[in-house]
C-alpha cells in the first residue's frame, strides 16, 4: 500500500514538474493586464499550496522505504529525491524570489534551463518506483 502511495506522489510530481518545465515556465512572462509581481505572487502561492503538501508526503514515504528496505533501489530513491529539494531550495526559490521585484527575462531563461535537474530527477523516480 505504502509502495503503490509512494509511486503515486513520485507520479504526481513528475506530471506537475513536466507541466511546468514545458508550459508554465517558458510562459512566463509579464501578463496583458495587471502586474507581473501581482501574478507571480498568486502563482507562487497557488503552486505551494498545490505541490508542498506531496511533496512533504514524499520525503515521508521515502525516509520510510530507505529505513525499511535499504538497498541500491532505496539509496537511489533517496539520492534523486535530495536533489530535487537541494535544487529546490538553492536554485528554483532564490529565482522565485527575485521575480517577486519584477520580470526578469534572464532570469526565467535561468529557471527554466535549472529546472531540468528536478523535471529529470521526478522522471528518474517515477519509473524507479512504478519499476520496483
Amino acid at each position: 500500500m505504502l509502495q503503490n502511495l509512494h509511486a503515486l506522489t513520485a507520479a504526481y510530481m513528475t506530471g506537475i514538474i513536466w507541466f511546468v518545465q514545458i508550459i508554465h515556465y517558458p510562459a512566463l512572462a509579464p501578463p496583458a493586464r495587471g502586474s507581473f509581481v501581482e501574478h507571480h505572487q498568486n502563482y507562487t502561492r497557488r503552486m505551494g499550496l498545490l505541490v508542498g503538501p506531496v511533496m512533504i508526503l514524499e520525503l515521508i514515504l521515502q525516509t520510510h522505504w530507505l529505513l525499511r528496505a535499504p538497498g541500491p533501489a532505496a539509496y537511489t530513491g533517496t539520492a534523486l529525491l535530495l536533489l530535487i529539494w537541494i535544487s529546490t531550495f538553492a536554485l528554483q526559490v532564490p529565482a522565485h524570489t527575485k521575480l517577486t521585484q519584477g520580470y526578469d527575462p534572464a532570469l526565467v531563461r535561468t529557471l527554466v534551463r535549472t529546472n531540468w535537474l528536478r523535471t529529470a530527477a521526478w522522471t528518474a523516480r517515477s519509473l524507479l518506483l512504478v519499476f520496483i
